[in-house]
């Protein structure tokens, strides 16, 4: 981010970043969360606070962050899209510390600030992955300590393992933190809930995507014990990147994270991935995206372990 971004008028000005949430959410005027109604009246001047809207119908009031993670919040908006916008143009995140230096509010609310705007970061369904003629790469990884596994001799035993889905056609890339055991049964849940069938699916050489690899119009694998990583095209080095980012941005820059929250990040570093620079996706772009996805989403504080999985 320049420092020219930093004095744009909707990072310094409460009211001009209103005006552009508003743009993205009500870019016909305004609509009533609690009855979608499009029939509402502005309430300006007087005793009435900036924004204020009044539904004509169901008779309720509301401002533009009625219904999203922004809603109940003392702090300004322009604080808000700040920090959404650090969070969407830094490619390997930037920690709760640093938004604290910068946007003046204390760590703990600027580390709840995060998780809101990771919330709005997570995807809505857009469908599986891939298509005829399309190809999906899968692959898995290990981070962290998953204290529900008792320690082992053996490091990736106890670790939390995450598996990822990068559909080459779009840069689209989808990750979870698998919690079951890794066998073909489970694997296949995952797959066909994400993966169109009628894609070319690309792996290594574990023997838990055999079997689900047979229901898709083509399965080719790596063998990465044997030291092969290229074949021709048959490669998994699109995905293993995404997992380069991950863990140089989670050691780098979070440097801990609970178990609890893991999921939010993983989410994070595929938000960012599927609307990267090199998708036709810019800072500014990608910020805008993010918050389009603030709507219908709530977080409190209280809730925030709770609704971490």
């Amino acid at each position: 981010m320049t420092d020219a971004n930093l004095f744009e008028p909707r990072f310094q000005n409460a009211d001009a970043a209103r005006e552009h949430l508003e743009a993205i959410h009500w870019p016909t005027g305004p609509v009533c969360p609690h009855c979608k109604s499009k029939n509402a009246t502005r309430l300006e001047g007087g005793k009435h606070r900036p924004g204020l809207v009044q539904c004509n119908d169901c008779r309720k009031q509301f401002t533009v962050t009625v219904g999203t993670v922004f809603e109940r919040s003392k702090v300004p908006l322009n604080k808000w899209l700040l920090a959404t916008h650090l969070m969407c143009a830094s490619k390997k995140g930037i920690s709760a510390h640093q938004l604290h230096r910068m946007l003046g509010v204390t760590y703990k609310t600027a580390w709840f600030m995060a998780h809101r705007i990771r919330e709005a970061m997570k995807p809505t369904d857009d469908g599986p992955m891939g298509g005829p003629g399309g190809t999906v790469e899968v692959d898995e990884t290990y981070f962290g300590r998953d204290k529900t596994k008792p320690q082992s001799r053996m490091p990736m035993r106890h670790m939390n393992r995450i598996v990822s889905l990068v559909d080459r056609a779009t840069g689209r890339s989808t990750s979870i933190v698998f919690t079951e055991t890794f066998n073909a049964e489970n694997v296949s849940r995952l797959l066909y809930t994400r993966v169109d069938r009628a894609s070319r699916l690309i792996t290594d050489e574990a023997h838990s995507y055999k079997g689900p690899g047979k229901q898709f119009a083509k399965h080719e694998s790596v063998n990465h014990m044997r030291g092969e990583y290229v074949r021709g095209d048959v490669t998994t080095n699109t995905v293993e990147g995404f997992f380069g980012i991950f863990k140089r941005g989670m050691r780098g820059i979070y440097q801990h994270c609970g178990q609890q929250h893991l999921n939010r990040y993983v989410a994070e570093f595929d938000f960012r991935y599927s609307n990267r620079t090199a998708c036709g996706v810019n800072d500014v772009e990608r910020t805008d995206i993010a918050l389009k996805g603030i709507a219908g989403k709530r977080l409190t504080y209280r809730r925030t372990d709770a609704l971490a999985a």
